[in-house]
Parts: C-alpha cells; structure tokens; sequence
C-alpha cells in the first residue's frame, strides 16, 4: 500500500481520487511547520502539496521513502526540485489547470477598467450618485495588444474576439498562417505598442520579459491606453507605471500581480485609475478542482502503471543508464539553451546530429533534452519539462529532426543542434570530455573551447587588435569579473566570435556600452 500525505489543502475531489483506490493510503494533516513535517514525512512514499509547504532540502534528507512530490498548480518554487532530482524523486506539477480562469479573470478586469465598475461600486456604497463621473468606454472596434499567445493568451483571444475587439498578437512562436486561423494579427513588440488601446501581458516572467512595460516603452505607446496585467508580477516597472498614470498617458490599469506579494505597500493605492486584486486568477472553484484532481490522478498513474506525466525534473530513464546517459543529457540541454539564445526571431525547426560513443544510447531523451534547453528561455517556470517538451515544440509549429553523423576522429563524441528561425540558422556543436566535463567546441564555423557556466557573453568582432581589450575595460569598470575568454576566427584580421565567461549577469546599460563599440556586433548575453 502506497502511504500518501497532503500537506495542504486540497479540494476534496482530489483527495477522494486517491482515497478509492484501495492501493493508496491517504492522511490529510495541514497547516504544518517545518519541524512538524520532519517528523512524519519519512513515513510516506508520495507527497501532495500547493504552495505553503515548503519542500526544502532538510525536509528531502529524512524524506527516506519519497517517491514522488506532486504540486496541485503550476509554480514549484517551493520545492527544491534540484535536490528532490538527486534523491531520485519525481516532482510533478500541473500545468493549464487555471487557463479558463485566469482568461477570465484578465476579461473581467480589463471590461471593469473599461466601465469602472469597482470605483461606481464604491461610490454607490457611501450612497453617492454620480453617474458623470464614471463615464466608460465600449471595446467593441478597439484594438487589443495581446503580449504571449500561449493557453491563457489564446483563450482571452478568443474572448476579446467575440466582444468585436480588433486582436493584435506579439508571439516570437506564432506563424502568421497560424493566426490567420485565430483571427489575430501578428504584429511587432513596437508595433503593438504603438497601436493598441488595451494591451494585456501573458507571458512568462524570464530574463528578456522582467519589466517588459517599462518608462521607454510605455512612450512608445498611444496616449490613453489601458494596461491589463494578470499573469506575472515584475513584467511591468511599477514605478514607471505609477507615474504614466499620473501623467494621464496611461488612462488605467488593472492589475492581479505584484513584484512584491502580498503587497502592503504601492502607490496604486491612492489612484482611482487602477483596478486591483490580490492575485485571483486561479481562484475559481473550478480551478481548485481541476488542478486537485489532475495532480491526484497524476500520481495515481505513477505508482499503479509508472507514467510519468508533467515531471518537472527528468523522464524515466532506468538508473543505471541514466547515471551514463546524464552528462550527454546536460550538455545537449545547454546547447539547445545557446542556441536560443543565440538567435532571433522565430523559431522553425531544431536538428540534432550525433556521433561517437553517445550513438550507443537511445538518442530521444538526449534529443528532448535539447527541445527542452532551446524553450527554456521564454518559457515560465514550471511550464516546461522534458515529458512536454517535444509536444510543446510541436504545437508552435517547431520541426525537430535527428540524425547520426560519421564518427569524426577530433572527438569521441560529438552533439550538434542546428537551429532554424526566420532570420538565419546557427548551429552549436559541443562534447563530453571524460565522463563529465561538457564543452562548446563549435559555434557556426568557429572552433572554440566554452565551459558552459551559468552567463556568457557572446558577441561577433573584427579580429582586431585592442577589441578583446576593450571589453574587458568595460567589464572591470563595471565590477564583473572575467572568468574565462575564448575567441575563435578562421583567419588572422577577419572575422571572430568571442566567448567571455563571466561571474555575474551583465546589466543592460553595460550591454548597451559593449554594443555601441564599433568593432562589435550580434552581442549576446545567455544565461545557462
């Protein structure tokens, strides 16, 4: 019998999916504190849980019998999934469980921001009547910028449409055919900026989207526009947001997340042009539901038939393949990261080619590993895993092929990713050395010699004296440390790429810096 804990609260439909199995049983104890959870959690061979416990690595070492840890919703930042990976336990999540309801929710508030209905609501409460001061605005013939056509994005699409909207779409993965079949129109980041009335964000909170809407590009956009946010705190400068409210540039917002949660302190809470609520898109009772269930039945499947669905940290590989296969399995997972990050524009296809000892495995986790490594960057946490991975890449439209190449005789191994987009092609080559030391050694027709650490910058140069120099100039002014620097050329004076390995993100002022050097070119700042 397998023992079963929930440690939070879990609708009841969920719990009852387990507790009629007689294979399972199941305590519900909730509201614990950390010590109280050390002190059973060994007992148990899988764990149910939300967001309030916190699956630490303390809790992971007395955890002797875990099996699998299972997240009734989307985010895992509560549990330490590096550690759950090391112990061998599977860690799943549930991913669209809330996209009916936070498309909903994002409707609701942007139709509210429209009516203002929540400040008539409240003036009608102190018994006001003030019908002049609440004049709205219909949407019908407006445009509406939609930033990220995923689930949610797709579905307030759908929505907006049938209220007679005009549906602007900036999604780097949406092929135009695609949406000519949606009905929307693809568009520009700058673009839709500058022609939407309302624009509303449904993208995941990365590196390249932290404070997407900030004091630049909100002067990009029409005087009076109306800014939805009900997907990820820190994709809006809150500051610069409060002030374009002031200023009348932006007529409202409303908005669901915070960069700060829960949130005690905001100028947003002196306007009368902003529609807040304190982070309810999923909370429907519907959603509740959902997500309890799935999760429920999730785990259900794994211990009864071993399907691993929606594991957030590694597919079902027997052990003692895996512990041979995982250095090839992390390096064509970074690969697939550079490249991305390498490239513009959409993505059209990936190709794998390989050679060498890592031939002698099944090439398909190795090949999903790469999927998974060239989504990650635009992806949100928690969305993506390698059991998704290739389906995801599948519905927008991403070709993957995979292929063995002659044994080159350089190298005992050898993983290629070639990856397509509409503005080029790049293709990233990297091996294994030993049995764990993964390298970059081509980059297009450069040869070179790259750890993969956790923040490179990449950039194209003259081969010039005093280039590489400079850089660095830049760089030590700025306190960021050179860990490493490699530069590959074909021939002495034209053209080179440079790899530095350095030990912290560089910020963008300083990017712009090395940018604006004349020798510089395609700067890169890739994040592993």
């Amino acid at each position: 019998m397998y023992k079963v804990l929930v440690s939070d609260p879990l609708a009841k439909e969920g719990v009852e999916v387990l507790e009629k199995n007689k294979d399972f049983s199941v305590t519900v104890k909730t509201g614990m504190k950390p010590e109280e959870l050390k002190n059973i959690i060994s007992e148990f061979d899988g764990l149910l849980v939300r967001s309030e416990t916190k699956v630490t690595k303390e809790i992971l070492d007395i955890a002797k019998n875990l099996k699998i840890i299972g997240r009734a919703g989307t985010g895992v930042d509560n549990i330490d999934t590096k550690e759950a990976s090391k112990k061998g336990i599977v860690v799943m999540n549930v991913p669209g469980g809330n996209t009916i309801s936070a498309a909903e929710h994002t409707v609701s508030m942007l139709l509210s921001l429209s009516r203002n209905i929540p400040q008539a609501n409240a003036s009608l409460k102190k018994k006001e009547w003030k019908k002049k001061d609440f004049v709205g605005v219909e949407v019908l013939g407006k445009i509406i910028g939609i930033i990220g056509l995923g689930k949610i994005g797709l579905e307030v699409a759908k929505r907006l449409l049938a209220f007679g909207m005009k549906v602007f779409v900036y999604d780097p993965f949406v092929s135009k055919e695609r949406a000519l079949q949606l009905g929307v129109e693809t568009t520009t980041l700058d673009e839709l900026f500058k022609n939407s009335d309302y624009i509303t964000i449904h993208t995941p909170k990365t590196e390249s989207t932290k404070n997407l809407i900030n004091s630049e590009t909100i002067k990009k956009m029409k005087d009076g526009v109306r800014i939805v946010n009900c997907a990820r705190g820190g994709l809006i400068d809150e500051q610069a947001l409060a002030e374009a409210l002031k200023s009348g540039k932006v007529k409202g917002a409303a908005l669901d997340v915070f960069e700060k949660e829960p949130l005690t302190e905001s100028p947003f809470f002196e306007m009368n042009n902003v529609i807040m609520t304190p982070h309810l898109g999923a909370s429907t009772e519907e959603a509740q539901t959902n997500v309890s269930v799935e999760i429920a039945k999730q785990l259900e499947e794994y211990f009864i038939n071993g399907t691993i669905r929606n594991a957030v940290n590694f597919p079902y590989i027997p052990s003692e393949v895996f512990q041979k296969m995982q250095p090839y399995i992390a390096l064509s997972e970074k690969l697939g990261s550079f490249a991305s990050q390498l490239m513009d524009g959409r993505i059209l296809s990936i190709g794998m080619a390989y050679s060498g000892e890592v031939t002698k495995y099944d090439l398909s986790p190795i090949t999903i590993a790469a999927v998974k490594g060239m989504l990650e960057p635009v992806s949100e946490e928690g969305t993506l895993n390698f059991i998704n991975a290739s389906f995801i890449a599948q519905d927008k439209g991403i070709k993957v092929s995979e292929s063995r190449m002659p044994d080159m005789t350089d190298y005992s191994n050898i993983i290629s990713v070639k990856l397509k987009t509409e503005n080029g092609e790049s293709i990233v080559a990297g091996t294994v050395f030993g049995k764990k030391y993964i390298r970059i050694v081509k980059i297009n027709d450069y040869y070179v010699d790259v750890e993969l650490t956790e923040n490179i910058l990449a950039f194209s140069n003259a081969d010039k004296p005093g280039v590489v120099g400079k850089i660095g100039t830049i760089l030590g002014k700025n306190s960021i440390n050179i860990a490493a620097m490699e530069v590959g050329r074909k021939t002495v004076g034209g053209d080179a790429i440079t790899i530095v390995n350095v030990d912290m993100p560089i910020p963008e002022k300083v990017l712009a810096e090395i940018k604006s050097q004349p020798e510089i070119k395609n700067v890169k700042m890739i994040k592993l």
